[in-house]
Protein backbone atom coordinates (compact mmCIF):
# COMPACT_ATOMS: atom_id res chain seq x y z
CA UNK A 1 0.00 0.00 0.00
CA UNK A 2 0.98 3.60 -0.41
CA UNK A 3 2.20 4.87 2.93
CA UNK A 4 0.25 8.01 3.72
CA UNK A 5 2.00 11.01 5.20
CA UNK A 6 0.38 13.73 7.25
CA UNK A 7 0.49 16.01 4.21
CA UNK A 8 -1.26 13.46 1.99
CA UNK A 9 -3.84 12.60 4.63
CA UNK A 10 -6.83 10.93 2.97
CA UNK A 11 -6.42 12.87 -0.28
CA UNK A 12 -4.19 10.43 -2.16
CA UNK A 13 -5.03 6.94 -0.89
CA UNK A 14 -4.58 3.70 -2.78
CA UNK A 15 -8.28 3.28 -3.40
CA UNK A 16 -7.80 0.69 -6.12
CA UNK A 17 -6.37 -1.87 -3.71
CA UNK A 18 -9.36 -1.57 -1.40
CA UNK A 19 -11.79 -2.12 -4.27
CA UNK A 20 -9.80 -5.07 -5.61
CA UNK A 21 -9.90 -6.71 -2.20
CA UNK A 22 -13.68 -6.35 -2.13
CA UNK A 23 -13.84 -8.50 -5.26
CA UNK A 24 -12.14 -11.30 -3.30
CA UNK A 25 -14.59 -11.20 -0.38
CA UNK A 26 -17.53 -10.93 -2.80
CA UNK A 27 -16.28 -14.03 -4.61
CA UNK A 28 -15.95 -15.97 -1.37
CA UNK A 29 -19.45 -14.97 -0.25
CA UNK A 30 -21.02 -15.83 -3.61
CA UNK A 31 -19.36 -19.25 -3.75
CA UNK A 32 -20.78 -20.04 -0.32
CA UNK A 33 -24.38 -19.58 -1.50
CA UNK A 34 -25.06 -23.27 -2.33
CA UNK A 35 -24.02 -24.23 1.20
CA UNK A 36 -25.95 -21.70 3.29
CA UNK A 37 -28.28 -23.60 5.62
CA UNK A 38 -27.16 -26.98 4.26
CA UNK A 39 -25.24 -28.17 7.33
CA UNK A 40 -21.88 -28.54 5.57
CA UNK A 41 -19.60 -25.93 7.12
CA UNK A 42 -16.36 -27.40 5.76
CA UNK A 43 -17.77 -27.49 2.22
CA UNK A 44 -18.82 -23.85 2.56
CA UNK A 45 -15.42 -22.88 3.91
CA UNK A 46 -13.61 -24.80 1.18
CA UNK A 47 -15.59 -23.09 -1.57
CA UNK A 48 -14.98 -19.67 -0.02
CA UNK A 49 -11.25 -20.34 0.42
CA UNK A 50 -10.86 -21.43 -3.21
CA UNK A 51 -12.73 -18.37 -4.49
CA UNK A 52 -10.83 -15.93 -2.31
CA UNK A 53 -7.48 -17.46 -3.20
CA UNK A 54 -8.28 -17.33 -6.94
CA UNK A 55 -9.22 -13.66 -6.85
CA UNK A 56 -6.30 -12.65 -4.64
CA UNK A 57 -3.86 -13.94 -7.27
CA UNK A 58 -5.09 -11.20 -9.62
CA UNK A 59 -4.64 -8.30 -7.18
CA UNK A 60 -1.69 -5.96 -7.78
CA UNK A 61 0.15 -6.32 -4.50
CA UNK A 62 2.81 -8.50 -2.93
CA UNK A 63 1.00 -9.96 0.03
CA UNK A 64 1.99 -12.45 2.70
CA UNK A 65 -0.66 -14.12 4.82
CA UNK A 66 0.17 -13.46 8.46
CA UNK A 67 -3.17 -14.58 9.84
CA UNK A 68 -4.75 -17.53 8.07
CA UNK A 69 -7.93 -19.28 9.10
CA UNK A 70 -8.79 -22.95 9.21
CA UNK A 71 -6.53 -24.95 11.51
CA UNK A 72 -8.78 -24.38 14.48
CA UNK A 73 -11.73 -26.01 12.71
CA UNK A 74 -9.65 -28.48 10.70
CA UNK A 75 -10.98 -26.75 7.60
CA UNK A 76 -9.42 -25.80 4.25
CA UNK A 77 -7.29 -22.72 4.53
CA UNK A 78 -5.19 -19.99 3.06
CA UNK A 79 -2.20 -20.94 5.17
CA UNK A 80 0.08 -18.68 7.18
CA UNK A 81 3.08 -17.61 5.14
CA UNK A 82 1.37 -18.13 1.77
CA UNK A 83 2.13 -15.48 -0.83
CA UNK A 84 -0.91 -13.83 -2.41
CA UNK A 85 -1.33 -11.21 -5.12
CA UNK A 86 0.40 -10.97 -8.46
CA UNK A 87 3.71 -9.98 -6.85
CA UNK A 88 3.64 -6.47 -8.29
CA UNK A 89 2.94 -3.43 -6.19
CA UNK A 90 3.18 -2.74 -2.46
CA UNK A 91 4.33 -5.36 0.04
CA UNK A 92 1.58 -6.07 2.54
CA UNK A 93 0.66 -8.21 5.51
CA UNK A 94 -2.67 -9.97 5.00
CA UNK A 95 -5.22 -11.48 7.36
CA UNK A 96 -7.93 -13.67 5.85
CA UNK A 97 -11.13 -15.24 7.07
CA UNK A 98 -12.98 -16.51 3.98
CA UNK A 99 -15.98 -17.21 6.22
CA UNK A 100 -16.07 -15.81 9.72
CA UNK A 101 -18.90 -17.94 11.02
CA UNK A 102 -18.79 -21.28 9.18
CA UNK A 103 -21.32 -22.74 11.63
CA UNK A 104 -23.58 -19.73 11.10
CA UNK A 105 -23.38 -20.32 7.35
CA UNK A 106 -24.06 -24.04 7.62
CA UNK A 107 -27.07 -23.42 9.85
CA UNK A 108 -28.37 -20.42 7.90
CA UNK A 109 -28.05 -18.08 10.88
CA UNK A 110 -27.14 -14.39 10.91
CA UNK A 111 -23.78 -12.56 11.03
CA UNK A 112 -21.52 -14.72 8.81
CA UNK A 113 -19.00 -12.64 6.87
CA UNK A 114 -16.19 -13.04 4.37
CA UNK A 115 -13.30 -10.93 5.62
CA UNK A 116 -9.90 -9.60 4.50
CA UNK A 117 -7.58 -7.19 6.27
CA UNK A 118 -4.37 -5.67 4.93
CA UNK A 119 -1.63 -3.51 6.43
CA UNK A 120 1.90 -2.43 5.54
CA UNK A 121 4.46 -5.24 5.45
CA UNK A 122 5.79 -6.14 8.88
CA UNK A 123 3.09 -4.34 10.86
CA UNK A 124 0.61 -7.12 11.67
CA UNK A 125 1.02 -9.25 14.79
CA UNK A 126 1.37 -12.96 14.05
CA UNK A 127 -0.66 -14.44 16.89
CA UNK A 128 -1.27 -17.76 15.14
CA UNK A 129 0.52 -19.76 17.86
CA UNK A 130 -2.45 -19.15 20.17
CA UNK A 131 -5.95 -19.84 18.90
CA UNK A 132 -7.82 -17.64 21.37
CA UNK A 133 -7.69 -14.07 22.64
CA UNK A 134 -9.60 -12.26 25.37
CA UNK A 135 -10.81 -8.96 23.88
CA UNK A 136 -12.43 -5.67 24.83
CA UNK A 137 -13.81 -3.46 22.05
CA UNK A 138 -15.73 -0.18 22.21
CA UNK A 139 -16.30 2.86 20.06
CA UNK A 140 -14.34 6.14 20.35
CA UNK A 141 -15.98 6.99 23.68
CA UNK A 142 -14.07 4.15 25.31
CA UNK A 143 -10.61 5.35 24.27
CA UNK A 144 -8.64 6.20 27.41
CA UNK A 145 -11.65 5.29 29.52
CA UNK A 146 -12.13 1.51 29.68
CA UNK A 147 -9.39 -1.03 30.34
CA UNK A 148 -9.51 -4.80 29.97
CA UNK A 149 -7.71 -5.14 33.33
CA UNK A 150 -10.65 -3.59 35.17
CA UNK A 151 -13.70 -5.58 36.33
CA UNK A 152 -16.40 -5.68 33.67
CA UNK A 153 -18.86 -3.87 35.90
CA UNK A 154 -16.49 -0.93 36.32
CA UNK A 155 -15.86 -0.77 32.57
CA UNK A 156 -19.60 -0.69 31.95
CA UNK A 157 -20.07 2.19 34.39
CA UNK A 158 -17.14 4.12 32.94
CA UNK A 159 -18.37 3.68 29.38
CA UNK A 160 -21.93 4.65 30.31
CA UNK A 161 -20.62 7.88 31.85
CA UNK A 162 -18.49 8.61 28.75
CA UNK A 163 -21.47 7.99 26.48
CA UNK A 164 -23.77 10.08 28.65
CA UNK A 165 -26.41 7.41 29.13
CA UNK A 166 -27.59 5.24 32.01
CA UNK A 167 -26.02 1.87 32.67
CA UNK A 168 -29.28 0.08 31.95
CA UNK A 169 -29.08 1.30 28.34
CA UNK A 170 -25.63 -0.21 27.77
CA UNK A 171 -25.63 -3.38 25.65
CA UNK A 172 -22.62 -5.71 25.69
CA UNK A 173 -22.07 -8.40 23.08
CA UNK A 174 -20.31 -11.61 24.06
CA UNK A 175 -19.95 -15.06 22.53
CA UNK A 176 -22.43 -17.48 24.06
CA UNK A 177 -20.01 -20.06 25.45
CA UNK A 178 -19.85 -21.90 28.79
CA UNK A 179 -16.53 -20.16 29.49
CA UNK A 180 -18.43 -16.87 29.55
CA UNK A 181 -21.18 -17.86 32.00
CA UNK A 182 -19.58 -15.88 34.85
CA UNK A 183 -18.83 -12.90 32.59
CA UNK A 184 -22.42 -12.79 31.33
CA UNK A 185 -23.72 -12.90 34.90
CA UNK A 186 -21.40 -10.04 35.89
CA UNK A 187 -22.57 -7.90 32.96
CA UNK A 188 -26.18 -8.36 33.98
CA UNK A 189 -25.42 -7.79 37.66
CA UNK A 190 -23.86 -4.46 36.69
CA UNK A 191 -27.21 -3.48 35.18
CA UNK A 192 -26.32 -3.72 31.49
CA UNK A 193 -27.96 -5.86 28.84
CA UNK A 194 -26.29 -8.60 26.83
CA UNK A 195 -26.38 -9.59 23.20
CA UNK A 196 -25.21 -13.18 23.02
CA UNK A 197 -23.49 -14.22 19.81
CA UNK A 198 -23.39 -17.83 18.71
CA UNK A 199 -20.39 -17.18 16.45
CA UNK A 200 -18.82 -14.40 14.40
CA UNK A 201 -17.07 -12.10 16.83
CA UNK A 202 -15.54 -9.96 14.06
CA UNK A 203 -18.97 -8.49 13.35
CA UNK A 204 -19.58 -8.23 17.09
CA UNK A 205 -16.45 -6.18 17.62
CA UNK A 206 -17.06 -3.87 14.67
CA UNK A 207 -20.67 -3.27 15.65
CA UNK A 208 -19.57 -2.31 19.16
CA UNK A 209 -17.27 0.34 17.69
CA UNK A 210 -19.71 1.84 15.17
CA UNK A 211 -21.42 5.02 16.26
CA UNK A 212 -24.90 4.01 15.14
CA UNK A 213 -24.93 0.35 16.15
CA UNK A 214 -27.09 -1.32 18.78
CA UNK A 215 -24.26 -2.49 21.01
CA UNK A 216 -21.76 -0.47 23.02
CA UNK A 217 -19.09 -2.99 23.95
CA UNK A 218 -17.84 -6.41 22.86
CA UNK A 219 -15.99 -8.56 25.39
CA UNK A 220 -14.82 -12.10 25.98
CA UNK A 221 -12.65 -14.83 24.56
CA UNK A 222 -12.78 -15.42 20.80
CA UNK A 223 -10.35 -16.28 18.07
CA UNK A 224 -6.95 -14.57 18.03
CA UNK A 225 -7.08 -14.26 14.20
CA UNK A 226 -10.41 -12.48 14.56
CA UNK A 227 -8.83 -10.15 17.10
CA UNK A 228 -6.14 -9.02 14.67
CA UNK A 229 -8.68 -8.61 11.85
CA UNK A 230 -10.96 -6.60 14.13
CA UNK A 231 -8.06 -4.34 15.12
CA UNK A 232 -7.61 -3.37 11.45
CA UNK A 233 -11.25 -2.28 11.33
CA UNK A 234 -11.14 -0.46 14.66
CA UNK A 235 -8.32 1.72 13.30
CA UNK A 236 -10.77 3.17 10.79
CA UNK A 237 -13.55 3.61 13.34
CA UNK A 238 -11.43 5.42 15.92
CA UNK A 239 -12.48 2.89 18.51
CA UNK A 240 -10.81 1.05 21.36
CA UNK A 241 -9.50 -2.51 21.29
CA UNK A 242 -7.35 -4.43 23.76
CA UNK A 243 -6.53 -8.11 23.85
CA UNK A 244 -4.62 -10.70 25.83
CA UNK A 245 -3.75 -14.10 24.48
CA UNK A 246 -5.55 -17.04 26.07
CA UNK A 247 -3.57 -20.28 25.56
CA UNK A 248 -5.59 -23.42 26.12
CA UNK A 249 -2.79 -25.43 27.71
CA UNK A 250 0.89 -25.36 28.65
CA UNK A 251 2.01 -26.66 25.27
CA UNK A 252 0.24 -23.86 23.45
CA UNK A 253 1.63 -21.31 25.90
CA UNK A 254 5.15 -22.61 25.25
CA UNK A 255 4.68 -22.42 21.47
CA UNK A 256 3.53 -18.84 21.86
CA UNK A 257 6.54 -17.96 24.01
CA UNK A 258 8.86 -19.60 21.48
CA UNK A 259 7.26 -17.43 18.79
CA UNK A 260 7.98 -14.28 20.78
CA UNK A 261 4.44 -13.74 22.03
CA UNK A 262 3.55 -12.74 25.59
CA UNK A 263 1.00 -14.95 27.33
CA UNK A 264 1.39 -13.95 30.98
CA UNK A 265 -1.57 -11.59 30.96
CA UNK A 266 0.23 -9.06 28.74
CA UNK A 267 -2.14 -6.54 27.23
CA UNK A 268 -1.92 -6.03 23.49
CA UNK A 269 -3.12 -2.57 22.51
CA UNK A 270 -4.38 -1.70 19.03
CA UNK A 271 -0.94 -0.58 17.86
CA UNK A 272 0.57 -3.82 19.16
CA UNK A 273 -1.83 -5.83 17.01
CA UNK A 274 -1.43 -3.65 13.91
CA UNK A 275 1.14 -0.87 13.78
CA UNK A 276 0.16 2.44 12.23
CA UNK A 277 -3.07 3.48 10.56
CA UNK A 278 -2.42 2.33 7.00
CA UNK A 279 -4.94 -0.48 7.20
CA UNK A 280 -7.70 -1.73 4.95
CA UNK A 281 -10.52 -3.94 6.18
CA UNK A 282 -13.12 -5.38 3.81
CA UNK A 283 -16.07 -7.64 4.54
CA UNK A 284 -18.92 -9.03 2.47
CA UNK A 285 -22.04 -10.44 4.06
CA UNK A 286 -22.59 -14.19 3.73
CA UNK A 287 -25.73 -14.24 5.84
CA UNK A 288 -27.74 -11.25 7.03
CA UNK A 289 -26.38 -9.23 9.92
CA UNK A 290 -26.34 -5.82 11.54
CA UNK A 291 -23.13 -4.86 9.76
CA UNK A 292 -24.05 -5.96 6.21
CA UNK A 293 -26.81 -7.82 4.42
CA UNK A 294 -26.13 -11.38 3.37
CA UNK A 295 -25.55 -12.57 -0.17
CA UNK A 296 -28.81 -13.49 -1.88
CA UNK A 297 -29.92 -14.88 -5.22
CA UNK A 298 -32.98 -13.53 -7.00
CA UNK A 299 -33.75 -14.68 -10.51
CA UNK A 300 -30.70 -14.31 -12.69
CA UNK A 301 -28.75 -12.17 -10.24
CA UNK A 302 -26.75 -12.52 -7.05
CA UNK A 303 -26.69 -9.50 -4.74
CA UNK A 304 -23.91 -8.68 -2.29
CA UNK A 305 -23.30 -5.97 0.28
CA UNK A 306 -19.81 -5.12 1.50
CA UNK A 307 -18.05 -2.60 3.72
CA UNK A 308 -14.60 -1.09 3.24
CA UNK A 309 -12.88 0.53 6.21
CA UNK A 310 -9.66 2.49 5.69
CA UNK A 311 -7.61 3.42 8.71
CA UNK A 312 -5.73 6.24 6.95
CA UNK A 313 -8.86 8.19 6.06
CA UNK A 314 -11.14 6.98 8.86
CA UNK A 315 -13.90 6.03 6.45
CA UNK A 316 -16.46 3.25 6.23
CA UNK A 317 -17.90 2.75 2.76
CA UNK A 318 -20.72 0.46 1.73
CA UNK A 319 -20.70 -1.27 -1.64
CA UNK A 320 -23.81 -2.94 -3.05
CA UNK A 321 -23.24 -5.09 -6.11
CA UNK A 322 -25.35 -7.04 -8.60
CA UNK A 323 -23.72 -10.06 -10.23
CA UNK A 324 -25.04 -12.10 -13.15
CA UNK A 325 -25.73 -15.53 -11.69
CA UNK A 326 -24.65 -17.25 -14.91
CA UNK A 327 -21.11 -15.93 -14.44
CA UNK A 328 -20.71 -17.43 -11.00
CA UNK A 329 -22.65 -20.54 -10.10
Amino acid sequence: MVSLTADMSPLHPDRNLALELVRATEAAAIRSVPFIGRGAKEAADGAAVDAMRAFLTTVSFDGTIVIGEGEKDDAPMLFNGESVGNGRGPKCDVAVDPIDGTSLTAEGRNNALSVLAVSDHGTMLDASSVFYMDKLVTGPAGVGVVDIRLPIGENIRLLAKALGKPVDEIVVSVLNRPRHDKLIAQIREAGAGTRLMSDGDVAGGINAARHNARTDMCVGIGGSPEGIVTACAIKALGGHIQGRLWPRNDDEAQRATDAGLKVDGHIYEADDMVQGNNTIFVATGVTNGELVAGVRREGGYVYTESVVLRGASGTLRRISSEHLFSKWL
